[in-house]
């Protein structure tokens, strides 16, 4: 696996790259099929009285889909450790998900022992509700009436308690559903949000603002 370091506003120092080299073993080890590791170093200098902070990306390419992790710390060393671990959990579940898809496809699929359809919430007619279709026993909805009520949308409805919690914690609980979004409320602003799956590891999140509580707007 080949690796390559940048620094923006900071020096790679050689005891920096040394300690790359040996996490890179650790994430080769976790990932054998990645081709190339590519770390980023950014160091950003406040001028409130904060202490300077250092973020350290991680960008992981090859076979399959990209893998990206981030990390934030004053000790661009401490930055590194948060980052690969990162990577290694996204890794981990990755495969993990991948491993689960395998011993428990989604989706219809035919038991050839038994004939029966599995993996679908749909129960198969019996012979005689088939026979009824064709000999016409079975009454068919006429009428405009009838054609107004009817509707080919299903909406099944779903609630569930509300949950404040970040988004970072809330990508993570995505990702152990096995879902491609989450609602949650986001801790930090109180808005009800959603956080969704983009293309390879990237996420989007999207919330809702109101200009005052409903207590309000109802009085």
């Amino acid at each position: 696996m080949d690796t390559s370091i940048v620094g923006v506003g900071v020096g790679v120092t050689d005891r920096f790259r040394a300690v790359v080299e040996e996490k890179s073993g650790r994430i080769e080890n976790i990932a054998p099929r990645a081709q190339s590791l590519e770390v980023k170093v950014t160091n950003r200098a406040y001028h409130n009285g904060r202490m300077e902070d250092s973020t350290v990306e991680l960008t992981l390419t090859g076979k399959g889909p990209i893998v990206r992790a981030e990390a934030v710390d004053g000790d661009k060393f401490v930055a590194l450790d948060l980052a690969v671990d990162k990577l290694c959990e996204q890794v981990r579940r990755a495969k993990e998900k991948r491993v689960d898809g395998r011993n428990h496809p989604r989706g219809a699929r035919f038991e050839k022992g038994t004939g029966e359809i599995a993996g679908i919430d749909v129960q198969p007619a019996s012979a005689d509700v088939l026979k009824a279709v064709a000999t016409g026993e079975v009454p068919i909805l006429t009428g405009a009436e009838d054609e107004e009520d009817y509707t080919p949308v299903v909406i099944r409805t779903k609630r569930f308690d509300a949950e404040w919690m970040t988004v970072e914690e809330a990508v993570d609980r995505m990702e152990l559903v096995g879902h491609d979004f989450f609602l949650f409320i986001d801790s930090r602003t109180d808005h009800p949000s959603v956080v969704y799956r983009r293309k390879g590891w990237d996420y989007g999140v999207i919330s809702l603002e109101t200009l005052a509580p409903p207590a309000q707007l109802a009085s």
